[in-house]
Order: structure tokens, then sequence, then C-alpha cells
């Protein structure tokens, strides 16, 4: 299943439940569903363009700008060998989508407005203006329903003419202004980390825009030789989606936008915060497992080992952090949200304080993952609770 990038692993845990109520998979935690972002979809499907740009060596770095409907995705991936694919920076995506007119009720009207406009406004509009032609939207014909919908001095004007608006250039462009300008500050962004970038894809519905596509040239063409829109370029995110689900391993690293660790009670000691001491002469503290930042492999495992704090233990908990900063030192502080908790098993309490268990979390997948062994290398039960 393709998501946006900005989706956060809340958001994904609640799609996996809407498809486990759906009966589309018999468990919750059940591996047959995976996740990957839309952009990270499209570069897959980019991959097979690139060739046809001559862009095969190793080590080429190329930009996907998803433009849809509500949002802007961006990601930077860097060809490795075996035709996998690796992550350059984090992620990035914000919402750059349309005005929302009318309740869920009419969506049929509101879609056949915006499809209307779509083909003859958005798309051709260039932003030239002795290419542009006026157009006239008569609401009474692509969406009468809209009336119910307004009032006062508005309805007056509308009903004077005859519920017909006429959009022209100045009209039309300022329409498109904002959202472009936001577009080039993502795509900055993505550009200014330090590295090359041989080639940009512009795939989503919004790609076909004409005036988009100017405006993308006319800004980078000189940090990027190769701008291009592939062909059917709102089919690249579900082509590439199938591709990434016939053979996974096309994606070797991602990049964190987070960084994650977890929270410990070690001895309170002389020159900690005194009102930080908790029961027993604790202190709460946030231990990190890796940096925001990190290139990491899909199946690469951070952990720790876990030594049992009483004799005949037969559980542990371990509540899980991330923060945007590079690191934290407290699991309250600004910035700090709790994830959920890693539950594990104790096994053996004959043995007393001689166990051993080494836990690992994987972050390279779009879910998070938990895994447990003993001391024998044998796996124990290990189940991460989102925290929703």
């Amino acid at each position: 299943m393709t998501v946006p990038a900005e989706f956060n692993e809340q958001a994904n845990a609640t799609l996996r439940e809407c498809v486990y109520n759906a009966n589309l998979i018999e468990s919750k935690n059940s591996e047959k569903l995976q996740f990957s972002t839309e952009p990270e979809a499209a570069a897959i499907h980019c991959m097979s363009v690139l060739k046809e740009h001559f862009l095969t060596d190793v080590g080429t770095n190329f930009l996907i700008v998803d433009c849809g409907g509500g949002t802007v995705d961006l990601t930077t991936r860097e060809l490795l060998p075996d035709s996998r694919l690796g992550e350059v920076t984090e992620r990035t995506g914000d919402f750059c989508g349309a005005i929302r007119l009318l309740e869920e009720q009419h969506y049929g009207q509101l879609q056949y407005m915006v499809q209307e406009f779509c083909s003859k406004v958005k798309l051709p509009f260039t932003g030239v203006k002795r290419e542009f032609k006026l157009y006239e939207l008569d609401l009474d014909e692509v969406c009468p329903i809209i009336k119910q919908y307004v009032s006062g001095t508005a309805k007056s004007k509308l009903e004077k003419d005859e519920w017909v608006i006429d959009l022209d250039f100045e009209t039309v462009k300022s329409f498109f202004d904002p959202v472009i300008a936001k577009i080039i500050r993502l795509v900055s962004a993505q550009l200014n980390n330090g590295k090359s970038c041989s080639a940009m894809f512009l795939v989503g519905g919004f790609s076909e825009s004409k005036y988009l596509q100017r405006r993308i040239r006319e800004e980078f063409n000189e940090q990027v030789k190769n701008i291009n829109v592939p062909k059917q370029p709102q089919a690249a995110i579900v082509r590439g989606g199938l591709e990434y689900g016939l053979n996974m391993k096309v994606i070797k690293t991602r990049v964190l936008k987070w960084t994650y660790g977890i929270e410990l009670s070690p001895q309170w000691k002389p020159g900690d915060p005194p009102e930080r001491r908790i029961a027993h002469n604790r202190i709460d503290i946030f231990s990190k497992l890796v940096s925001r930042g990190t290139v990491v492999d899909v199946d690469q495992e951070f952990g720790k080992d876990l030594f049992p704090s009483i004799e005949d233990q037969v559980a542990a908990s371990m509540k899980i952090y991330k923060t945007p900063e590079s690191d934290g030192r407290y699991p309250d502080e600004p910035g700090m949200e709790k994830l959920g908790e890693l539950i594990l098993d104790f096994p053996d309490p004959y043995l007393g304080f001689n166990r051993k268990l080494r836990f690992t979390l994987t972050f390279g997948q779009m879910e998070i993952r938990a895994y447990c062994t003993n001391q024998n290398g044998k796996s124990v039960n290990a189940t991460f609770d989102l925290e929703l």
C-alpha cells in the first residue's frame, strides 16, 4: 500500500487496522501488508525511465516530485548495484491542495466541477497571457448544488451574472502561484543537500500542468539538466507500488526522519536534576538508539541487552520515543513523542538474574518491527504496541 510521505507511524497503523477490519489480512500484524511512500513508489517506476535518458550508472541521484491533488511529496534516490534504490535525503512533503467547496454528500457534483476545471483550465494553463482564453464557469451546469452554500452579496452577484463566473488570466494565475511557490521551496530544500542530482521527475495529477512544468524548468534548469514528466504521470505511483509488491528488495536504504530511543530508569546520581529524582532513587532518561538523518538498511537492527530487574521476572516492557531533534535527554522534553511500548517475554525465571535478552527494533521499514533473542540465540516473543 502506498501512503503520502508525511504519514507517521500512527497513520500507517490506522490504515493497517482498516485493512484488517475489511478482512483483507488474517491478522493485524500480517506481513502480507507492506507500506511504501508515494514518492518512493514513483521512484521505483521511474528507474525504467532513467534508462531512456542513459542515466544508468551506479551512484546516479534523481529527485521525485509527486504533485497530487492534496499533497506534494518529494524524495531523492540513488541508483545502487543490482537495480536497487537508496534514499539520499529525508523525504519531505506538504499540503498543497485545492479548495474544498462541498460536503461529502455532494461528492459527485464536486468531482464533476473539478474535472471540468482541470481539463479546461488547470492543465492547459501555461502562465503566458497571450495563450490564455477567458473561461466561463457555468455553475448551473457543472455544480448546481453549490447554490445552497452561497449567501449574502456573493449570492446576489452570482444571481445577477446568471451563476456564470468569468475566469480571466490574472484570476487563474492567482490560483496557482501560491501552490507552485510552495512546491519550488520544497524542491529547493531537497536539491540543496550538497549532492548533485542528475534528473528530476514530476509525477502525480498536477504534474501535467503546463504552468507548473514551465516554472520548475525555469527555476531549476541550471541545477538539474534532465527535468521530465513520464508518460501517464498520474499512474506512476500505482505502477511503482505494484512493482514494489513484486520485488520489495528493490529498496535497500531509507533515511530516518526521526531520532528514536527508549526510556531507561537508572540510578539518580549527584549532578542529575534534583526535581527529576523519582521513587527508589531513580531517574527517567531518553536513551538514543538511532539519530534522525541516518541512512539505514531496511532490515538494519538497533537494540540493547536487557537483564532482569527482579529474580523471577517473566516479562518486560520498554517505552519507545521519537523526536525531531538529533538527540534528547528526557522522555518528557519538548518535541519528544511516545510511540508505544515494546512488550517482551522473559523466559526461564528459574535462572534468576543469570539471564540476558537482546531486543532489536528496525526503523528502515515503513513500520517499526521488534525482535528479541535470549542468550542462546533463541527467539523470544516480542511485540510493539503502537500508541494511537
